[in-house]
């Protein structure tokens, strides 16, 4: 079973003292203790963001690591991940990411990941990348389209109630067609997908939600469609 979670925004880095987001993406792989690594190559492997996820995940019931391609832990890289259950994905610059990526082959490891039920998650620019295309300000300060790694269909907007002007951005870049119709999340919402389908979406915020957001071509209008997301808190 192909798993990927991508919130939108929350979890360790955004509400360290809010864990729903992250206990739910523990939760996903059934193990007691499972193996979950960090990959912070967004931030250009920020050493403090590195230790803002050894504070929260030391203290859960999980064996945590770190993936820094600025100080590779071994040569094979493929061996480090494809031990693991979980591979979580931090934010940062979405374009710097997928060329380091590619060029320690990196995005080819994490699809055999995926391919091998290892659940895959990330948060902002570690939710983009997972999609075929993104919304991301990476170039500069205008918010633009992306390229991604394409695991799943269509494309995504993190941050969707968290950054100025995001909403009107998504939705003039669909209506011209420089992006394809997607899912947008607000901060403190992850999306959860078994293979191309959402299986759950929950949050870490009572009113947080996630939408899908499309061109209807009849009217030539953006439609966004709220979608159920449960709250984490009542459960």
């Amino acid at each position: 079973m192909r798993q990927i979670i991508a919130l939108g925004g929350g979890g360790f880095s955004m509400e360290p003292d809010n864990p729903l987001l992250d206990w739910y993406i523990l939760k996903q792989t059934k193990k007691t203790t499972p193996k979950i690594c960090f990959i912070p190559t967004a931030s250009g492997d920020s050493d403090h963001y590195i230790s803002r996820y050894y504070n929260f995940f030391n203290k859960q019931n999980c064996k945590p690591s770190h993936l820094s391609l600025f100080k590779p832990p071994t040569r094979d890289l493929e061996g480090f991940i494809l031990e693991k259950d979980i591979i979580y994905v931090g934010g940062g610059n979405t374009r710097n990411l997928l060329v380091l990526w590619k060029e320690w082959g990196l995005d080819d490891i994490l699809r055999k990941a995926w391919n091998q039920g290892i659940v895959l998650a990330g948060i902002s620019a570690g939710s983009i990348c997972w999609f075929e295309e993104g919304v991301t300000d990476s170039f500069g300060e205008e918010l633009e389209p992306m390229k991604c790694l394409g695991f799943l269909k269509g494309s995504h907007c993190p941050h969707y109630d968290g950054e100025l002007d995001i909403r009107h951005s998504y939705h003039k870049l669909i209506y011209s067609g420089a992006i394809q119709a997607g899912i947008a999340a607000d901060d403190g919402v992850a999306i959860h997908y078994i293979e191309q389908n959402i299986s759950n979406i929950v949050s870490s915020r009572p009113k947080a939600k996630a939408y899908k957001v499309y061109l209807d071509n009849k009217v030539m209008k953006v439609i966004e469609e709220e979608l159920q997301t449960n709250f984490l808190g009542s459960c």
